[in-house]
């Protein structure tokens, strides 16, 4: 199961989706206020599903999707007049007030697109992103998760998966140990 965080300025409301989820088996990994802790949990939590109740200063759907779609799936829940002003694709969308089997379903359909999306590394393609993000940690003075996500834009910016950047990574740094 996917990793999910909840977004949304009202308290009450986030607290209601939270009971909401967690009624249907679905676990919030964080609850997000404003739009720059919003960014900040997606980065750590590194994929999953962002469900955004209502809108967020600093958090426009679309700047979301360009920044975070390949990794998140995103589900807006708004007002109508607040669904037509996103206008990516990737986000998806419910017209806000909505039962609350609307809400399951459309995650648990995003939770299955997630499952499919991502492949997860194993064996080898594991050790080698891990050692690559270790040289960044130790060379750049970098976090786990912020070597993860550097080298996760770079692999999204350059078309490139992100284990054959990990493997130019450690190429590029030879003579140094990881």
């Amino acid at each position: 199961m996917p990793r999910i965080i909840l977004a949304g300025a009202s308290e009450s409301g986030r607290a209601q989706l939270s009971r909401l989820l967690a009624a249907s088996g679905f676990e919030v990994f964080r609850s997000c206020a404003s739009g720059g802790e919003l960014r900040r949990a997606l980065n750590e939590c590194e994929d999953g599903v962002a469900i955004l109740a209502g809108s967020l200063p600093n958090a426009l759907p679309d700047e979301l999707a360009a920044d975070f779609g390949e990794a998140f799936q995103l589900l807006l829940i708004a007002r109508p007049e607040s669904l037509e002003s996103c206008e990516s694709p990737e986000v998806f969308k419910l017209a806000y007030p909505c039962p609350g089997s609307a809400v399951i379903g459309a995650l648990e359909m995003l939770s299955q697109l997630h499952a499919m999306r991502l492949p997860r590394r194993t064996g080898e393609d594991k050790r080698l992103v891990d050692r690559a993000k270790a040289l960044l940690i130790k060379k750049e003075g970098l976090t786990e998760s912020q070597a993860h996500r550097r080298m996760q834009v770079y692999a999204m910016k350059h078309n490139v998966k992100m284990t054959d950047y990990a493997a130019e990574l450690l190429q590029g740094s030879e003579g140094t140990e990881v």
